[in-house]
């Protein structure tokens, strides 16, 4: 099902409803509702509805050989934020949901995580080491600041002494400073803003429901300020579009405080590429051919692969060309593409969590 003549909706990134990959059947909007557009009518709105999701379990694990983490939690299925490219879509089909509309206007929380994570913390076979929060969907998308979902789960961090890393395009994050500062001083946090443009009107078109990007560069400052490491994801860079923005994004960091700074290119999985190609052709006409055809030289000719080590960054000269812009304007303003480990060697089970009184 897609909205009428596949027209924005205003907060929303997505222009239509792609069909659900592991449905049978293929939904279409009904007449009446098609005759919205014939009558120059606004088509229904497309609310945003948030559900439980009864989990259960919490962290889920990875092999990958290209990311600096092995576990991670993801509070939320879905994500309001709306970014047309975001490489999340496609797992909303696994809930019988399109990676289009529903993929942002049907929510998702695990009502029950900080308990969950309580549990699996306190498992005597447990070994702590970096956990990622915001490696599928933002951890501070809208419903995070009625919800607090993301925030109880940090409570739990700090409790067990676990370390742990942020990344996130909402500057909601600067309501915990009080917990990732406390954890910065034992060297148990870091939070990353995925900053890919600082061009307003290319943002509130890619990524609907963000903060501004001068707003996550404020945040940046506030955390920073705090004593809490700080950097900046300059993500997605997009050929053609929000690439020319890298050095200035890099800048704007390093005037903030941020002290590391690391990129990814556009990816565009299963359904992601059809969304991404149709928002482009409509926000962006005159440039969607141009667009695609680089990130198509940047993908062995193809619209996306998904080979490890370079999924990340591409292949060819365009890509080889982003890589080195970024590296010689990271290394110029001393934005380290180097992460210092976070201390899991604190890492201790709390006498609470467990219902045992300590000796001491």
């Amino acid at each position: 099902m897609s909205n009428s003549a596949n027209t924005p909706i205003k907060g929303r990134g997505a222009l239509s409803q792609p069909k659900v990959r592991f449905d049978a059947f293929t939904r279409e909007a009904d007449g009446d509702y098609r005759d919205f557009a014939d009558k120059h009518e606004a088509p229904p709105p497309f609310k945003t509805e948030i559900r439980e999701d009864p989990a259960r379990s919490i962290i889920s694990y990875n092999q990958s050989p290209d990311i600096p983490f092995d576990r991670s939690i993801n509070p939320y299925k879905g994500c309001e934020h709306g970014c047309i490219y975001c490489y999340a879509r496609p797992t909303h089909a696994y809930l019988g949901l399109s990676p289009g509309l529903d993929f942002e206007t049907k929510i998702f929380y695990k009502a029950d995580a900080a308990n969950l994570l309580r549990k699996e913390l306190s498992k005597t076979n447990y070994r702590a080491a970096l956990l990622s929060l915001g490696a599928n969907t933002d951890p501070y998308q809208p419903a995070e600041r009625k919800l607090g979902i993301t925030r109880a789960i940090l409570e739990v961090l700090n409790e067990f002494n676990h370390p742990v890393a942020i990344v996130t395009k909402s500057a909601t994050v600067e309501r915990d400073i009080d917990i990732l500062r406390a954890m910065a001083k034992r060297n148990l946090s870091r939070v990353f803003l995925s900053i890919g443009t600082l061009d307003h009107d290319i943002s509130r078109h890619l990524e609907p429901r963000t903060s501004a990007p001068a707003r996550r560069m404020q945040a940046v400052r506030a955390l920073s300020s705090a004593g809490i490491p700080t950097g900046v994801m300059v993500a997605p860079v997009i050929p053609a579009l929000t690439d020319k923005d890298i050095e200035a994004v890099l800048e704007a960091a390093k005037e903030n405080g941020a002290e590391s700074a690391a990129y990814i290119l556009l990816r565009l999985p299963l359904e992601v590429k059809t969304l991404f190609a149709e928002w482009l052709q409509q926000h962006f006409p005159q440039r969607a051919s141009h667009v695609m055809s680089l990130i198509r030289q940047m993908r062995d000719g193809k619209d996306y692969v998904a080979d490890f080590n370079t999924r990340m960054v591409g292949t060819g000269n365009f890509a080889e060309l982003i890589r080195k812009r970024f590296t010689i304007a990271a290394k110029r303003l001393g934005l380290s593409a180097e992460r210092p480990p976070l201390d899991a060697t604190q890492f201790k089970v709390p006498a609470s969590a467990n219902g045992q009184l300590s000796l001491f």
